[in-house]
């Protein structure tokens, strides 16, 4: 069989994917593997070689179904969060209070631009005075101004020390809208389990502590290497942040506008510590060893050290691992004298990562980083040998005429033509000149054909991940082979060259000194092209999540395309090219599927729909109309969120609101409402605004502030017209009516105010939603004194449920069937008040909360009322 390692990994991750409806137990399945793999050696000793393959397939397939079930149930019982699950737990019940938590830190105290973050391996919580044994991994963030005259002192703790903090420590919780990103599992993988915030530095104390482990070790010395990275380039933050990256997978200092850089470029890869820095340090550790005569075993073996080395120094894990196992495989093959399959060697990497790490699969970066080189093995080297290498290799010995027989017809012809030219050149040269007239052509030939191979590989990788990039990140970047070129060639040149010079800085200053500015010039000219690549217009845009049957068509016709072209490489007939190009029909109808994304949105025909997101403490409505029109109100922001141009919080608008239009299919809204221009409603706008082409942005009474200025102008930069509604405008807008019922004044305000938030009543037949942005009982109270028609259906609850709203004249002037709070779970600000709650009491009315019930949909065709929570096990209070 070809490839036999590829196709059991396949076997295997089809397991590890289908595990969770699979019936049986992991015992059983072990059982039925070991029955297959016995009738498979049966069958293959009778040589009936493909039942065999068959039976040794299927049993690969139940492995990993067994694998990943005996993964999911290896949690010791104390770990946290089978102790939160837990019904009985005192845990569970003592969470809402500051705890003692005891353990140990995992790395050095992690700088970053808005304070530190510690990283600590669980052993024991302080439960009613008893120490009780826990596990799992707490994340603790402490926030100041590393710029302050005085900052804080911060406790002199390393990397394996015993600790003890005083911190309310929380899960890691998920927004609870469709299309959201799954955080909980996410940072399950990288094993973060509990997240807290220290109040003081002084509530956070080293304990006597063992002598620290080879891993804690090695964590120290990346926080060394890390400082010293600071101090070369500290009158550079960029240029350190993207060191940081490259050489040390620490993207913690990458400012949201370079990110957005390299992101619109298909160049973030570059930051993410993958294959080509693992290939760069390779291949300098190989390319060391044979300069210094070193034989093939010793080569081979200070090559697998240094990537050992690598591997536990560097953060950002997976994709190392994979790479550096990969590596390995191809160094011991050639050790071996192995011819080296790379399908077979990516196959044969995955299958034991798998085993290994079964919950690996669902990880992005997983699928990424192997679907990538993946397209390099079934794609990319397949072209090049059918285009460029058979006359790269007739470049070899030029002049020598015996060797022309050797090559193809065509690359011997190109043989002649290229001597031809040479002894046409040699003739009008000077003597010195002129016998080395043949290497005027080799060189450039040489240089052309290895930039054509990068074009080939960029462009089969950028071709193969197009599916998961629209599927994962709603993002195609239309320059990526382009840009990838010399962005992967400066990237892999930054690595060791920056090792290299933390390496000579380490010895000597002196040494360093000499380093450091190549370093600071490659890592430049890096930003420089990327910055100023991602500055071109329409070189990105954004998409809504493919359907999954464009996704499926997309790699079914990926693989057939492989498929044709190995083919040709082991076929010898005039079809075979005629294989690639049917080939390439149903992969082109795929890919344009996938960027133009020519399918109507998710919408509900002839109803009114509103869905309160969750946004934690904040607000973002979106609406849609009989007629199809769309609304967003707000979009939802948080305080604080950035720091020094680095971002604390996640952008809702980017991470959590466009996730969820996206997952609707929307490419448009036809409007955007902005309630008021406090941070919790608009910040989120910047980010809607660059996602989707939006018709109109509507607001209410303008402020004199500079964030809403910058707002405005945001909006003007995109083509988006400002329209003012305020109250008494009444208008038909998609086949619901309209009723903007504040503010009352349109003229500029000096500051931002609740009471100045648009109100706006939406009418379909007989039901009515009324949005209130986070007006206060003053509004609340002249609203009602005026008669204005507030009765509805939905009410979206006044400011989050703050005591200063929602009072019980105007909820009584309402009588909603459906309210609902908008706010964070554990905010600070206490919301929703108790007196709120005790006036929404009411049994008739359905009550719900974005911290428990997640996004709420509520919908009317004119006659009846529907509405219902994206976590519908919790029941509406």
């Amino acid at each position: 069989m070809k490839l036999p390692a590829l196709w059991l990994a396949c076997l295997l991750a089809a397991g590890v994917a289908l595990a969770d409806v699979v019936p049986q137990a992991p015992g059983p399945l072990l059982m039925a593997a070991a029955v297959l793999l016995l009738l498979g050696l049966i069958l293959l000793t009778q040589d009936f070689r493909l039942p065999a393959w068959v039976a040794a397939l299927l049993a690969w397939g139940l492995l990993g179904a067994a694998a990943a079930q005996l993964e999911s149930r290896a949690r010791p019982a104390n770990h946290v969060l089978r102790l939160l699950q837990s019904p009985d737990s005192a845990l569970a019940e003592a969470l809402d209070l500051p705890l003692r938590w005891q353990g140990v830190l995992r790395s050095d105290p992690v700088r970053l631009p808005w304070g530190v973050r510690y990283e600590v391996e669980l052993t024991f919580v302080e439960l009613q005075g008893r120490h009780e044994s826990v596990s799992g991994g707490l994340r603790i963030h402490y926030y100041f101004d590393p710029d302050a005259a005085r900052p804080p002192a911060l406790p002199a703790v390393r990397a394996g020390d015993r600790i003890e903090a005083l911190v309310r420590a929380r899960p890691v919780r998920n927004y609870g809208n469709p299309g959201a990103f799954d955080a909980r599992a996410h940072f399950d993988r990288i094993g973060i389990h509990l997240n807290a915030t220290l109040r003081s530095p002084e509530l956070l104390q080293r304990l006597e502590s063992p002598p620290p482990s080879m891993a804690h070790r090695f964590a120290r010395l990346r926080g060394i290497m890390l400082e010293r990275v600071e101090s070369i380039f500290a009158d550079q933050p960029r240029l350190a942040a993207t060191a940081r990256a490259i050489l040390f997978g620490d993207r913690s200092f990458v400012d949201h506008e370079l990110t957005e850089a390299f992101q619109r470029t298909a160049t973030y890869h570059v930051l993410v510590l993958s294959g080509l820095h693992v290939a760069a340090l390779a291949l300098l550790v190989w390319w060391l060893g044979r300069t210094s005569h070193l034989g093939l075993p010793a080569i081979t073996l200070v090559t697998l050290a240094a990537l050992g080395f690598f591997v536990a120094l560097v953060e950002d894990r997976p994709p190392i691992e994979r790479a550096a196992l990969m590596a390995a495989l191809v160094v011991l093959a050639r050790l071996l004298f192995r011819k080296v399959e790379l399908l077979n060697t990516i196959g044969l990497a995955a299958l034991l990562l798998l085993l290994a790490r079964p919950s690996a699969l669902a990880d992005p970066s997983f699928q990424l980083s192997f679907l990538a080189t993946g397209m390099i093995g079934a794609l990319g080297l397949p072209w090049i040998e059918q285009t460029s290498a058979p006359y790269r290799r007739a470049l070899l010995e030029l002049t020598d005429v015996t060797r022309d027989g050797a090559h193809s017809p065509r690359a011997a012809q190109f043989r002649l033509d290229l001597r031809s030219l040479a002894g046409w050149l040699a003739l009008r040269l000077p003597r010195p000149l002129a016998s080395h007239a043949d290497r005027l052509f080799v060189l450039p030939c040489r240089v052309a054909f290895r930039l054509w191979e990068l074009l080939v590989l960029s462009t089969a990788i950028q071709v193969g991940m197009m599916g998961l990039m629209a599927d994962y990140f709603h993002r195609v970047p239309l320059i990526g082979p382009l840009v990838n070129m010399p962005a992967s060639l400066l990237a892999g040149l930054a690595l060791p060259v920056g090792y290299l010079a933390l390496a000579l800085g380490a010895i000597w200053e002196g040494l360093g000194a000499i380093a450091y500015p190549v370093c600071r010039w490659v890592l430049g000219a890096l930003v420089a092209l990327v910055e100023w690549c991602a500055g071109w217009p329409g070189t990105s845009y954004r998409l809504p999540d493919p359907p999954a049957w464009v996704l499926l068509g997309f790699f079914v016709a990926l693989a057939l395309l492989a498929v044709a072209a190995h083919a040709r490489l082991r076929a010898a007939r005039p079809l075979s090219r005629a294989w690639q190009w049917a080939a390439v029909v149903p992969l082109t109808v795929f890919v344009v599927l996938l960027l133009t994304h020519p399918f109507s949105p998710r919408l509900t025909a002839g109803a009114l729909e509103a869905t309160v997101l969750d946004v934690g403490q904040g607000d973002a409505i979106f609406i849609a109309t009989p007629e199809g029109r769309t609304l967003l109100v707000d979009a939802g922001g948080m305080f604080a969120s950035r720091r020094g141009g680095y971002r604390t919080a996640p952008d809702t608008g980017e991470q959590i609101v466009s996730p969820y239009l996206w997952s609707r299919g929307l490419k448009r809204l036809d409007a955007v409402a902005l309630t008021h221009a406090h941070q919790d409603h608009m910040e989120g706008l910047y980010a809607i605004l660059d996602n989707f082409a939006v018709g109109e942005l509507w607001i209410g009474r303008a402020v004199e502030q500079p964030a809403f200025g910058a707002l405005l102008a945001h909006a003007a930069a995109r083509r988006v017209p400002v329209v003012v509604r305020r109250r008494g405008d009444v208008f038909p807008w998609g086949g619901m009516t309209v009723f903007v019922l504040w503010p009352e004044s349109s003229e500029p305000a000096p500051a931002v105010s609740n009471n100045d938030s648009l109100v706006l009543r939406l009418e379909y037949g007989r039901h009515a939603f009324l949005l209130c942005g986070d007006i206060e009982r003053d509004v609340e109270q002249e609203l009602v004194r005026r008669g204005d028609p507030l009765d509805a259906d939905l009410l979206k609850v006044p400011h989050h449920g703050s005591r200063t709203s929602a009072n019980r004249e105007f909820v009584a002037a309402v009588t909603p069937q459906v309210a609902v709070l908008s706010l964070g779970a554990n905010n600070p600000f206490g919301h929703p008040h108790t007196e709120v709650l005790r006036t929404l009491s009411d049994p008739a009315l359905r009550l719900f909360r974005t911290d428990r019930h997640g996004a709420v949909s509520v919908f009317s065709d004119g006659t009846t009322l529907r509405a219902h929570p994206f976590w519908p096990a919790a029941t509406a209070q």
